[in-house]
């Protein structure tokens, strides 16, 4: 079985971990190398996506830088108390269907959440991982976009772990109003931090990629 190497980047810039992920793919692209996930917090920052009206929705940025980039999908948020997660993979032969893989990754965050407690489940027509809050309202939990290079994927999944949702008030997150937003600790009702749900994390995507985590 293929291996897939969980890299526990910590805190670091979007910018440098954006070309470490590109360096990553050049070499995969080639078959080097490990199939790898890197697992970051990111300071503030804003990234858009392919999508036509990204940067339509991007409202009051104020401080924090907005970056363009490759993957799919729509203006989203990125800061501290959010597990990032950079699944590098060689999608083989028999994996070569990209909205497959995103339901996987769909799939190893809602094994995440249900390990730690929190029922959440998936949006007809959107991407990502939902919920259902203790009021019944549809709360989005994590935001997934990725790109692929020669069957090499790229970019990756936000999940909120104790993200402070204020800032997804400066954007319509995916296009959405601000308030669809939550956390795994608002919803909770008890802190948790990244470095518990990282590991937990980390298996479920092995599991779901059929991958050995090394």
């Amino acid at each position: 079985m293929t291996r897939l190497v969980a890299d526990q980047l910590g805190r670091a810039g979007y910018r440098e971990t954006w070309d470490h992920q590109l360096a990553l793919v050049e070499a995969r692209k080639t078959g080097a190398g490990d199939d790898r996930v890197l697992l970051v917090e990111h300071p503030h920052v804003f990234t858009l996506g392919r999508a036509q009206k990204a940067l339509g929705n991007v409202l009051a940025p104020g401080e924090v830088e907005v970056i363009s980039v490759e993957r799919g999908g729509d203006v989203t948020y990125h800061g501290p108390g959010q597990l990032v997660a950079y699944p590098i993979v060689l999608l083989g032969e028999g994996e070569r269907d990209l909205h497959r893989f995103l339901r996987n990754l769909e799939e190893a965050v809602i094994r995440t959440c249900a390990e730690l407690d929190l029922p959440t489940d998936r949006e007809p027509g959107a991407t990502g991982v939902w919920l259902t809050d203790r009021d019944g309202a549809r709360k989005k939990l994590c935001s997934i976009g990725i790109a692929c290079r020669r069957w090499v994927t790229f970019h990756g999944l936000a999940l909120n772990v104790a993200t402070d949702l204020a800032y997804f008030e400066r954007i319509n997150p995916c296009g959405f109003a601000s308030s669809v937003m939550t956390s795994m600790s608002a919803q909770l009702d008890r802190t948790l931090t990244v470095a518990e749900v990282q590991p937990v994390l980390a298996r479920h995507l092995a599991a779901v990629l059929d991958r050995d985590l090394a």
